[in-house]
C-alpha cells in the first residue's frame, strides 16, 4: 500500500494534533507535532533563563540549543510520538499557558525556525508521515501528498482550548486564552519567515460546527482516494 505524506497546517487550537493522531493511528504512519517542537524550545529557553537571549544574543541562543537534544519516542501504549527534551518526557509541560504566551514569539526567529525545519525534514517518510503544524504543506513538506489547512473562529478555538485545560487540571480564564489565542494568530501570520499561508493545493477544512469524527470522514475519503491512485 502506498505510503503518504501528510501535511496539516492550520490556525492555533483548532484540533490538529488531535485529528492527526487519529489518522497516524488509522494508517499506521508516523505522527509528529512540529508545534511540539517549538513549544520544547520555549520550555528550554525558560528554565535555562534564556529568554533574553532570544532577543539580545540570538546567536549564543542557538549555541546553546545545539548542545540540547529534541527528539520524539513512540509510546506503544497510545501508539504516538512523544517529545523528550534532554531524555525527559515533556508532553505535558508544554501544554501549560506560560509556554503558550511565548512559543510564537519563539517559533517566529528564524534562526529557530531554520534549526527545527532540519530536524522535521529528517524525519523518515518511507512507513508515512502525518505532521501538524504551521508550516508544514508550504515549509517543510512542499512536496506533500495531502496538504490539509484547519481552521475555526477564534471564540470556538478558546472554548475548546479552556475546556481542554480545565479537564487537565489547569487554573485558568477563558478570557485569557482567547487573548492569547488572538495574540498568537497576528504572530503566525504576520511573521515574516514562513507565515501561516493557505497553500493553493490546500484542503481547507473549517470545523467551528463540526466534530472530530465528521472531520476524521471527510479527511479519510481523501487519503484513500490518493492512495489508489
Amino acid at each position: 500500500m502506498k505510503k503518504l505524506t501528510i501535511a496539516i497546517d492550520g490556525h492555533a487550537s483548532t484540533g490538529k494534533s488531535s485529528i492527526a493522531k487519529k489518522i497516524a493511528i488509522k494508517y499506521g504512519y508516523i505522527y509528529i507535532n512540529s508545534g511540539s517542537m517549538y513549544r520544547a524550545v520555549t520550555l528550554f529557553a525558560i528554565e535555562n533563563k534564556l529568554l533574553g537571549e532570544l532577543n539580545d544574543n540570538i546567536d549564543l541562543f542557538i549555541e546553546k540549543l545545539h548542545a540540547a537534544f529534541i527528539n520524539f519516542r513512540f509510546n506503544e501504549n497510545n501508539l504516538i510520538s512523544e517529545i523528550f527534551l534532554n531524555g525527559r518526557n515533556v508532553e505535558k509541560e508544554i501544554s501549560s499557558l506560560e509556554i503558550s504566551n511565548y512559543v510564537s514569539k519563539v517559533a517566529a526567529i528564524p534562526e529557530i525556525r531554520k534549526e527545527m525545519v532540519k530536524l522535521q525534514r529528517n524525519i523518515d517518510r518511507k512507513k508515512g508521515v502525518v505532521m501538524d503544524g504551521r508550516d508544514i504543506g508550504s515549509v517543510v513538506f512542499p512536496d506533500a501528498d495531502i496538504k490539509l489547512f484547519l481552521t475555526a473562529s477564534d471564540t470556538v478555538r478558546a472554548n475548546r482550548r479552556f475546556e481542554e485545560m480545565i479537564n487537565n487540571g489547569l487554573s485558568v480564564s477563558y478570557d485569557d486564552i482567547l487573548n492569547n489565542i488572538r495574540i498568537r494568530d497576528s504572530l503566525d501570520s504576520s511573521r515574516t519567515d514562513s507565515p501561516l499561508i493557505i497553500e493553493n493545493d490546500a484542503v481547507v477544512i473549517d470545523n467551528s460546527n463540526m466534530s472530530i469524527n465528521e472531520q476524521i470522514k471527510q479527511i479519510i475519503l481523501l487519503i484513500d482516494k490518493k492512495i489508489v491512485n
